[in-house]
């Protein structure tokens, strides 16, 4: 079907969608770009925000359903009611603690709700032994995203800031 046939004839195309998500960690702003690794620097796995917690708790930022927790437990996939889904990666090279010094409060498949306790880490664990606490929160199908407002600077509190808006497509 060609394009201008299914802009006339095709299922409407839904604008005006988004999704605010509040942030999933106590801690202070750190803009994309200033994140110490390239892989979330050059956004190489989609645009966001990272945080650099000050408390070892992670919340869910928005309502949706857990997608996938690494195995490793430094990340989860998260599935947001609109379709937006969200990396959350807890630390930076913290796969290399094999787990160690996290714990998991959901599992694959669980629905939550924006504040849900997703997982407890130990914060001074990740100091001493991984690069750096700075925990990039990252938008995964930019395919289905117009565009992302970011708050990028001062404090947050888990579950209660709103620091990023979503639209989609």
């Amino acid at each position: 079907m060609s394009k201008l046939f299914k802009k006339f004839f095709g299922k409407k195309e839904q604008h005006g969608k988004f999704v605010t998500l509040l942030a999933p960690l106590t801690g202070s702003m750190v803009k994309l770009e200033d994140v110490p690794d390239p892989v979330f620097s050059e956004k190489m796995m989609g645009d966001g925000l990272a945080i650099d917690p000050t408390e070892g708790m992670a919340v869910s930022p928005v309502d949706g359903e857990v997608i996938q927790i690494f195995p490793t437990k430094h990340a989860i996939g998260i599935r947001s009611e609109t379709g937006v889904e969200i990396l959350l990666h807890i630390g930076l090279e913290t796969v290399g603690l094999k787990g160690a010094g996290f714990e998991a409060h959901v599992k694959e498949g669980d629905a939550i709700k924006a504040g849900d306790l997703l997982m407890s880490f130990d914060l001074q664990m990740i100091r001493d032994k991984a690069k750096s606490t700075v925990t990039p929160v990252i938008i995964t199908n930019s395919d289905a995203v117009l565009s992302v407002e970011k708050i990028e600077t001062g404090k947050t509190e888990k579950g209660t800031t709103a620091f990023m808006k979503v639209h989609l497509k």
